[in-house]
């Protein structure tokens, strides 16, 4: 009895030191490319979808002779006009301008993502919302109170 506890003790010990031993091979896979580069410039592009115009891609970053690629997401709701890799700060939106059917608001530059190419500040524009839109609110708040 004692033997064969023994024996089982061993096992699981050889087991052990088998597994922490592979999971020291996975983390040294992953370092190894990332720790071996002596470039510190690096020069991202833009993210590239995969499929249509949003969703999961790829970004190519180059230094010098060395160039690597990068898994990244472009957002859906992501604005073509400036850019997925430029985050701006925006103020509310102004009010409906009746001659062009929109209303405006401007955005200053918080964040810039992989060295991207952004403008400081930026307009974008939407269409104002119909005017039997709003009438019709007003008139399920009167129904309400009744």
């Amino acid at each position: 009895m004692q033997r064969v506890f023994s024996v089982i003790v061993v096992v699981l010990l050889a087991l052990m030191m088998v597994t922490t031993e592979a999971g020291k091979n996975k983390k040294e896979r992953g370092k190894s490319p990332k720790g071996t580069s002596d470039c510190t410039e690096w020069r991202y592009g833009n993210c590239v979808p995969n499929n249509g115009d949003c969703g999961v891609g790829v970004r190519e970053g180059t230094c010098n002779d060395q160039t690597k690629k990068l898994k990244c997401k472009v957002p859906c709701n992501w604005k073509k006009e400036f850019g997925a890799d430029c985050k701006y700060k925006f103020g509310s939106w102004g009010e409906c301008d009746t001659t062009t059917g929109t209303k405006n608001r401007s955005g200053t530059l918080k964040k810039v993502l992989y060295n991207a190419e952004c403008q400081t500040t930026i307009k974008v524009s939407k269409p104002c919302p119909p005017k039997t839109k709003t009438k019709a609110k007003g008139k399920k708040g009167k129904g309400k109170e009744n």
